[in-house]
């Protein structure tokens, strides 16, 4: 769908904000809700641990093989139509994960990962051609923020439900967040359609002929476009090894050097989770205040105080969970505001936001079992400390080369509609 008409979209903005919201819920609930029940599952469908693993690891792997699809997909169909595919995919696999043996669990956990890439890639094309460039940033930080959000409702809500209504309806429960998200969407896809049906009936006879939205394949895009996403594959698969290397390991580390018990060392880890909203929402504030590499800056020296702190001063392992929860909701933010602020369509978003999202999230499948293969093999937690923090100076590095080169970068509209880190 091309850019929509200037009236249309001043119209529909609310409505497409609260869609976004309603969107990001299901876009990590369906994943972290299995994970307040594993030992539960394993007991009942008799999963090896392999099995209960592949539960998480499935849909980020997925997030990583299927992108190219999924960026080539809403190219062609639209963003609209991934969107209902993406909610349509995660009712259905989380009704065949509740209900089946061993083997229909594992499929359903694959569907769901295949519609959440829809959705994954869907965002940034919807936030780019539906919000002004003045309040994209924002916007991106209440859709990052949306969805730790959910991720915390999910786990908290999970557990205890379970022990009341078992497993399988606990997980199956929050389905109901996607047929929500399907009756929500289709009203408003069907209220931009009526509406941008009258504009068009009293615009028609002076509306000048949009121009086409050209198909331009990636090696025919700017030089300096195609450097950007570049650097943010790097800043984005940096982000990745970071975010899911401690959200793996932290609790573990935690117990094995400050001697915490599972609780204590799973409460801490969960402020690494919460934090992350004051950094989603503190992007976009910032960013209006200051020059763009700014923010960019900050959430770096925020990422590496992270593994900085637990190598050289560990007893302050609070502060540092928190530090690294503010860098990791900033970062997702920055990262996907610069795609907005660069890509000239809503193809060269899909496409730009599948390469990033592909990169970064085959980094985060391979980073967690690699950091534990080294802590295993060192015997300690200060290897895979040093991976988090060679991580964090990767995304630090590419991160304000792009933020630079973007500052330059006109490809995402005019002058005027592009104020997403602060320009």
């Amino acid at each position: 769908m091309n850019q929509p008409d200037p009236s249309v979209a001043r119209r529909m903005l609310p409505w497409m904000v609260v869609g976004i919201v309603v969107l990001a819920i299901n876009l990590r609930a369906p994943i972290i809700a299995p994970t307040a029940v594993l030992g539960d599952i394993q007991d009942d469908t008799g999963l090896s641990a392999a099995g209960v693993g592949l539960l998480t690891g499935l849909p980020v792997l997925l997030f990583a093989l299927v992108t190219p699809i999924a960026g080539k997909t809403i190219g062609r169909f639209g963003a609209e139509a991934a969107v209902l595919s993406c909610l349509t995919g995660v009712l259905l696999g989380t009704v065949l994960r509740s209900i089946g043996p061993p083997w229909l669990v594992l499929a359903g956990t694959g569907i769901i990962g295949f519609a959440i890439t829809l959705g994954n890639i869907a965002v940034p094309v919807i936030i780019r051609r539906e919000v002004p460039w003045s309040q994209v940033s924002m916007v991106t930080g209440l859709y990052s923020a949306t969805m730790n959000v959910g991720s915390m409702i999910t786990l908290l809500g999970t557990g205890p439900l379970a022990a009341v209504i078992g497993w399988r309806w606990a997980v199956a429960i929050w389905g109901g967040l996607a047929v929500l998200g399907l009756v929500y969407w289709l009203f408003v896809i069907r209220l931009r359609v009526r509406r941008s049906a009258l504009f068009a009936a009293s615009e028609e006879a002076s509306a000048a002929p949009e121009p086409a939205e050209t198909r331009r394949p990636w090696r025919e895009a700017p030089p300096e476009f195609r450097a950007i996403i570049a650097l943010l594959v790097i800043t984005f698969s940096g982000q990745s090894i970071a975010y899911y290397t401690t959200t793996t390991w932290l609790p573990s580390i935690l117990s094995d050097t400050g001697g915490l018990d599972s609780a204590a060392a799973g409460g801490t880890a969960s402020l690494f989770q919460v934090a992350a909203i004051l950094g989603a929402f503190g992007v976009p504030l910032l960013a209006a205040r200051t020059k763009p590499w700014v923010p960019v800056a900050i959430i770096a020296a925020l990422w590496i105080s992270l593994p900085v702190g637990l190598l050289l001063a560990p007893s302050s392992y609070v502060l540092w969970a928190i530090t690294g929860g503010v860098a990791q909701g900033g970062g997702f933010t920055a990262i996907f505001s610069i795609i907005a602020r660069t890509a000239g369509s809503d193809r060269e978003t899909a496409s730009a936001s599948a390469r990033v999202q592909g990169g970064g999230y085959l980094a985060a499948t391979l980073a967690p079992p690699f950091a534990g293969w080294l802590g295993n093999v060192t015997d300690g937690w200060t290897a895979p400390i040093l991976l988090i923090f060679a991580a964090t100076l990767t995304f630090t590095i590419s991160g304000l080369l792009a933020v630079r080169i973007s500052g330059r970068f006109r490809g995402g509209g005019s002058a005027s509609r592009r104020e997403v880190l602060g320009e």
